[in-house]
């Protein structure tokens, strides 16, 4: 049986008594909305740009004097690749083209790439760009990229006039 008086203490907080028969909700606490980032209309071109080029696979190692960087190019005709090196830089560019025999509704599965491909390396260590050298074989292409030694010494001799 409810109670028709509240307590001094209810009256003072604004409590409630739960041991009357009244029914207690508890009030619904909402978390606020996480925020969505708002798209900005000063955005850098780059981030709207898409780029649909792949991306070459690499192989680079080391011996005693040269880097050696080998690639499947599988496809594509030696024509079709361009190598550019700099002393501490190599970018290869190519592009693999497709041969349509079949339509594409006829394919159960189509994982090949086919387009414009490009990688650009780092070198750990300067190259001498005028003895580097490049062969393909089966499908691979291997840059063999002779290193700078710094810490070679020649000595001039100085002729009198």
């Amino acid at each position: 049986m409810a109670r028709s008086k509240k307590s001094f203490f209810e009256r003072l907080t604004g409590s409630v008594n739960v041991d009357d028969d009244a029914t207690f909700e508890e009030p619904e606490i909402k978390a606020p909305a996480p925020e969505t980032p708002k798209p900005s209309d000063d955005r850098e071109e780059w981030m709207e740009e898409e780029n649909n080029e792949g991306q070459l696979t690499v192989d680079v190692y080391q011996t005693a004097d040269s880097i050696i960087i080998k690639a499947i190019v599988a496809g594509v005709r030696p024509d079709d690749l361009d190598v550019s090196i700099t002393r501490d830089m190599i970018t290869i560019r190519g592009k693999r083209k497709e041969h349509k025999e079949v339509t594409e509704d006829n394919y159960y599965y189509k994982e090949l790439y086919w387009g414009t491909f490009s990688r650009t390396i780092l070198l750990p260590q300067e190259i001498d760009v005028d003895s580097a050298d490049a062969k393909e074989k089966h499908g691979i292409l291997t840059l063999i990229l002779p290193k700078i030694d710094k810490d070679k010494q020649t000595r001039v001799k100085v002729k009198a006039h």
